[in-house]
């Protein structure tokens, strides 16, 4: 179970050699096979304020709950009798010689950072697909790095696989993401995450009672849009917008610790959830040009008509999943109303990434 407690992770626990390398261990024993699964990630409110861009300004937060839909990754010794020294099965396979050849950024980057030798292969393959708003990316480095060091033998922190995941991503590849994504997929749970100067992060779990995460995950619908577009093409844009949008990513950031009140109840109710996360979809639909779409804004319109109490789209925006609070006797209204898009079930996942091979 994990502790329900403040943690305070200083961007300074990631240490590096001379050469930009990660933590070397001399006597690491490896293992020959490690699979890690880590989770994706819904956020409720917030969204925006974990980018530099803000929380150096001023404090960022954002209330996010890891799900039930997971990134697996397999790491192990690449048998000699293979032609190539590194074998990466994604969307695509590549067998290259060195690491400097590897296409996918993430799996390149961690394998230098942790100064990992041929001859390796890796797999992955995750339940909902790339680039729809539910952290996948950055839930692949946490699971990659994750597998890393249990391959060399290591055992690691959450805070620490979140914050080397935070400097693959943001200050080695340059990606204009900001810190959440990272945390959810480490920790799990349902937390509210603190954002201040310097890019220190405080991870707030927040209580679950009687069964009040399951309430609210029961009363979620989750439809796919069917478009895939990068966080980056969004994240950009709305990066550069930042000083003249700090008033509204401000309430933005006061709607994280009020929707923290809305759930740490005893019983939560489903019209002011509804309610605060259509406020922080209008709020958010103003950032930046490329959140929305005019299709997207006739799926959400409808779903309201039929009898959702609010909703938004998950991610930085462009396309993805669509989420919205629907009370039991509205479903079947919701779904009539929303035939034509997949409807995909949602749960809730108190674990962050795990180890599942060698068990622990």
């Amino acid at each position: 179970m994990k502790t329900l407690s403040t943690r305070e992770l200083e961007p300074a626990s990631v240490i590096l050699d001379e050469e930009g390398h990660g933590p070397a261990y001399a006597n690491w024993r490896p293992t020959s096979i490690v699979m890690t699964r880590t989770p994706l990630r819904v956020s409720f409110a917030g969204g925006g304020t974990d980018l530099p861009e803000f929380y150096e300004v001023e404090e960022g937060a954002v209330l996010s709950a890891a799900v039930d839909k997971y990134v697996y990754v397999t790491v192990k010794r690449h048998s000699d009798l293979f032609n190539e020294p590194i074998r990466l099965n994604y969307s695509r396979t590549e067998q290259v010689n060195t690491i400097a050849e590897i296409d996918n950024n993430i799996a390149r980057e961690c394998l230098k950072f942790l100064s990992i030798e041929p001859p390796i292969f890796i797999s992955t393959v995750a339940d909902m697909p790339a680039s729809t708003g539910m952290g996948g990316s950055s839930s692949f480095a946490v699971g990659l790095l994750h597998a890393l060091h249990a391959f060399r033998g290591e055992r690691v922190t959450a805070g620490q696989l979140a914050e080397e995941a935070c400097y693959i991503e943001m200050e080695v590849l340059k990606e204009p993401i900001g810190k959440q994504d990272q945390y959810a997929a480490a920790f799990g749970g349902l937390d509210l995450l603190r954002f201040g100067r310097g890019g220190r992060v405080t991870v707030e779990p927040q209580p679950v009672r009687n069964g009040s995460a399951a309430h609210l995950f029961s009363n979620i619908m989750m439809f796919w849009t069917g478009h895939q577009r990068p966080a980056a093409s969004v994240l950009t844009e709305q990066r550069s917008n930042t000083s003249r949008n700090l008033d509204v990513l401000r309430h933005m950031r006061n709607d994280a610790y009020e929707f923290r009140a809305l759930c740490s109840g005893h019983h939560i109710e489903l019209e002011q959830v509804g309610e605060a996360l259509h406020r922080g979809w209008v709020m958010k639909r103003g950032l930046a040009s490329k959140i929305t779409t005019s299709e997207i804004d006739r799926y959400y319109a409808r779903a309201l008509e039929a009898g959702a109490e609010g909703g938004k789209l998950c991610g930085a925006g462009g396309g993805g999943f669509l989420m919205f609070i629907v009370k039991p006797e509205k479903r079947e209204r919701v779904r009539q109303a929303l035939s034509d898009l997949p409807l995909v079930s949602l749960g809730y996942e108190v674990h962050g990434s795990r180890v599942l091979y060698p068990a622990g």
